[in-house]
């Protein structure tokens, strides 16, 4: 695919994904807040409620004490009445519900039409003076209270504890909190425990507003607010959260498997040059000797056929030798290939492939040196496939070598069994490239240029059978200083 074409889908699929979050973030976040303002107004209901059963109950008190009144016929006592009168309609009209021992007040019904009119302002306050002097808390039944505030709260489907308090003005301090009354004056934010947070809570209404000045608050708490907003939107907000995380993921595995996929195209492609640049030397060799052989000038000369011959089976056994580790890695693939293990000498397996590779390195007027310091060289394993293992690591030495190749080979035993290393001091290898380079197929762009021969297959291979061993592979390396690989296999 078009890496153009690859990049402007991701880009849509980001912008997509990007835009549901918003929509997801934007959509929970208005559904708390109007769960926040729907409790606000629970909340400050039931205040309300409270606060008028407390009005209620008081003003049936007051005129009870008006009842009892002995001067009933001065002008004082008329007005007193008649102010009575309008209150007791008035909550008539709000129907306003208190426990009252007698069914109905003890004043008659002489207001007539329009009597509110008639009644001032001062009247009403007058009546009012009869409870002013008294203490707030006097003013307030404990139990009432208490029952009141639950079952409001409850009534408006509220299943959380909570504090209430009684704030005095005069006092300056909560003189009733959380079912007790406050005898101490601690000021107004250390009035009793809790008190501080009621002192901060938003949720509350004034007291007795009927007086000529409210005497207090009544107040409420909720330390668990934050939970009880967020209650009914936590299961959306976890299945949210859940899904775009899904989300997420899935999406960034596709990126992964995208890139995956397009490098490994791009290294098959590498592979495919490789090998016919692999197979096309030797096919023209065999081509010109297959030819040389038929000139009449050489069918009459045994020697010269012979050498031909020679040239035609060391280039089909290069060949053989490509195909074959072609096939070898399939089958490694696959897990169809077995291990003949046994035991071998690793210092014997390393001097008999340093012996075998020393001429191509000579020929390049290089050192192959060996550092063999094991005393426990004995290890279990598969001598053919250890050999080959020990040939790449020897090879990729002296193909990455510019000019005079410098290799040392060492082993030495370490805990977990025997480490084997192979130095060089050659080009090395990026750290970005050493992310990749026991991938299959993987080789270093370098272009068209097909100076270092190969398919990608040997450090790959050389993976491959250190797994099957149970042993570990490393790659230690820096750009123009050299490379080393370890190897180590587990003994015992």
């Amino acid at each position: 695919m078009n890496p153009r074409r690859i990049k402007l889908i991701i880009g849509l699929m980001t912008l997509a994904l990007a835009g549901i979050i918003c929509l997801q973030i934007y959509w929970i976040s208005w559904n708390i807040g109007l769960n926040e303002d729907q409790f606000d107004k629970n909340v400050y209901a039931a205040l309300n409620r409270v606060a008028n059963k407390l009005q209620t109950v008081e003003n049936i008190r007051v005129f009870e004490e008006l009842s009892k009144s002995q001067q009933a016929g001065s002008e004082a006592n008329q007005n007193i009445r008649k102010a009575a009168k309008f209150l007791e309609n008035g909550f008539a009209q709000r129907k306003v519900s208190v426990p009252v021992e007698s069914d109905s007040l003890p004043y008659p019904s002489d207001g007539g039409p329009g009597f509110e009119n008639n009644v001032t302002l001062w009247e009403y306050m007058k009546v009012s003076q009869l409870v002013d002097s008294k203490p707030l808390a006097e003013r307030i039944p404990l139990d009432l209270l208490a029952k009141s505030i639950q079952e409001e709260i409850e009534s408006r489907g509220i299943r959380s504890d909570y504090q209430y308090g009684v704030y005095s003005k005069a006092r300056g301090s909560y003189v009733i909190v959380n079912d007790h009354f406050v005898v101490e004056d601690s000021g107004p934010q250390m009035a009793h425990g809790g008190a501080p947070t009621l002192f901060n809570s938003p949720y509350k209404v004034a007291l007795f507003t009927q007086d000529i000045e409210s005497p207090g608050d009544l107040s409420l708490y909720f330390p668990n607010r934050t939970r009880i907003v967020l209650g009914s939107v936590l299961g959306m907000l976890s299945l949210s959260i859940v899904f775009t995380a899904i989300v997420l993921f899935c999406f960034w595995y596709t990126i992964q498997v995208i890139y995956r996929q397009k490098q490994l195209s791009e290294m098959k492609t590498d592979f495919i040059n490789n090998m016919t640049h692999e197979f096309k030397t030797p096919i023209a060799t065999i081509s010109l000797a297959a030819d040389s052989i038929s000139s009449p000038m050489v069918v009459n000369n045994p020697d010269k056929i012979k050498r031909f011959v020679d040239i035609i089976r060391q280039e089909n056994r290069r060949m053989n030798s490509q195909v074959e580790r072609v096939l070898q890695m399939a089958l490694i693939d696959k897990k169809d290939f077995e291990l003949k293990l046994g035991e071998i000498n690793m210092h014997e397996i390393i001097e008999q492939a340093v012996a075998n590779f020393s001429l191509q390195v000579e020929r390049r007027e290089g050192v192959l040196r060996t550092d063999l310091q094991a005393t426990k060289p004995v290890i279990e394993g598969d001598s053919t496939h250890i050999a080959s293992v020990i040939h790449n690591l020897l090879d990729n030495a002296n193909k990455y070598s510019p000019e005079k190749p410098d290799i040392t080979i060492s082993t030495r035993n370490v805990p977990i069994g025997l480490e084997i290393t192979v130095t060089d001091k050659g080009m090395g290898i990026s750290k970005e490239v050493r992310k990749h380079i026991f991938d299959k197929f993987y080789r270093e762009h370098t272009g068209n240029v097909h100076d270092v021969k190969g398919f990608g297959l040997g450090l790959s291979y050389v993976k491959a059978i250190m797994t099957a061993h149970k042993g570990l592979v490393d790659v230690h390396s820096e750009l123009g200083k050299g490379s080393s690989f370890v190897l180590t296999f587990p003994v015992g």
